[in-house]
């Protein structure tokens, strides 16, 4: 089969279609572009995606009912589009996506980028795996395929004879430079980073805390990585030779993760790489499977705790912020692990202190990603508080010992007017 014009796409899209599109650098804009260009052939065609990267009319409601996005993680783009009403947002945990759309929409037609195809006739799905790959021999695909797409290993791959058709484009991939930890940031990923031990499995995001506790790893053993996001800190880690995956119990030796997001540096370090293999996200972040992994750490970020341990992870202030990302899922998986651990991390405050983050009640309208019941250790920058097992009483006072200190007393306060003292 020859590439041939993007226009091509449209002679698959039904008035009707639900398309499944993967998220960040999966997503194929030119293909997009021309389902935008052409909405008026649509009757109710709807795009399924986490976390876009490209800012584009449809986000903002501007060609609906035509063509319309429903999200199930909102990025930076998506975000305004949302709170202005542009745009659905689907809870779901991350593992929980390719159940999702089987049920609640019944998807059509995958549209996604890709690395051109090889010798052999196989197209990598590049920097994704996520839950688009669920749906290899499902539905049809539609491929754009980019030669600036890394071509990575795992289950992401793809005969040319399973395609509905295929384009070619050369653009480069969005990059997301790695922010630079903050010596609060620093302070908190040292009371991560000093609990977890050589041989350990590690699932760590993206951002200013999880880089700081990478940072902090290169001198273990023989760690090794199980992720949903792998980013760049996870380059520095394989090559100071902490990660070498040989304690792991699951994919031993390599690093597994289910996309990729980051700077050229780890486009190009993942680029036919053998030691790197992209999962679906229905394996990569399901609790059973994580659980085989013996000291499996889970490291995530929170907004908002409460005295119960309740973490509000996608609502700031009661809006939605973010959405449930596969946090509890991991949370969750480390629980299953022997001596598997969990650390939700946060900075004790907001607005230059004035605001606790840690809070005997959670706001109106703030969302609970994590249950109190799977949370094992909550960790800011005055200390980590372990939860897991744990009376209502003794939660309250670990957390309360970890915000900060201008906010204590009348956390205790509270605390024993909500009875939990």
């Amino acid at each position: 089969m020859a590439p041939t014009e993007p226009e091509s796409v449209l002679d698959h899209v039904s008035a009707t279609a639900d398309i499944v599109v993967p998220l960040a650098n999966g997503e194929p804009p030119t293909l997009i572009d021309t389902l935008e260009a052409n909405a008026n052939r649509f009757e109710h065609v709807r795009i399924h995606q986490m976390h876009a990267l490209y800012d584009r009319p449809y986000l903002h409601g501007r060609l609906r009912p035509q063509l319309g996005h429903v999200s199930y993680f909102l990025s930076p783009v998506t975000r305004p589009a949302y709170l202005e009403g542009g745009l659905d947002l689907r809870p779901s945990n991350f593992s929980e996506v390719p159940a999702t759309l089987r049920s609640a929409a019944a998807p059509s037609l995958v549209l996604a980028a890709a690395a051109p195809p090889d010798r052999h006739g196989y197209f990598s799905l590049g920097t994704s795996c996520d839950y688009t790959a669920s749906f290899i021999g499902e539905i049809p695909f539609f491929l754009e395929t980019n030669a600036q797409m890394p071509r990575t290993w795992g289950r992401n791959q793809i005969h040319m004879s399973q395609v509905a058709g295929w384009c070619e484009v050369d653009r480069p991939l969005i990059e997301v430079e790695p922010k630079a930890p903050t010596p609060l940031d620093v302070a908190i990923a040292s009371h991560v980073a000093e609990r977890i031990p050589d041989g350990a499995t590690i699932q760590v995001g993206i951002g200013a805390i999880p880089n700081a506790i990478l940072a902090l790893l290169h001198g273990h053993q023989h760690l090794g990585v199980h992720t949903e996001l792998l980013s760049d800190g996870v380059i520095d880690l394989v090559e100071a030779g902490a990660v070498t995956g040989v304690a792991k119990t699951v994919n031993r030796t390599k690093v597994v993760a289910t996309f990729v997001l980051g700077t050229r540096r780890v486009y190009d370090f993942v680029h036919d790489n053998a030691s790197v293999e992209l999962w679906p996200v229905e394996r990569v972040n399901d609790a059973r499977e994580i659980g085989r992994e013996r000291r499996f750490c889970s490291i995530n970020a929170t907004l908002e705790v409460d005295l119960f341990g309740q973490c509000a992870s996608e609502t700031l202030n009661g809006r939605y912020w973010s959405g449930s990302g596969g946090q509890a899922d991991f949370a969750r998986g480390a629980m299953y692990s022997p001596e598997g651990q969990g650390f939700v991390v946060l900075p004790s405050t907001a607005k230059g202190g004035e605001v606790s983050r840690i809070v005997s009640r959670l706001g109106p309208g703030q969302v609970v990603t994590t249950l109190k019941n799977t949370v094992d250790h909550v960790v800011t920058e005055h200390g980590v508080a372990k939860l897991r097992g744990r009376s209502l009483r003794e939660r309250a006072e670990a957390l309360i010992a970890i915000a900060h200190p201008d906010h204590r007393e009348r956390l205790r306060h509270e605390a024993r007017s909500c009875g939990f003292l």
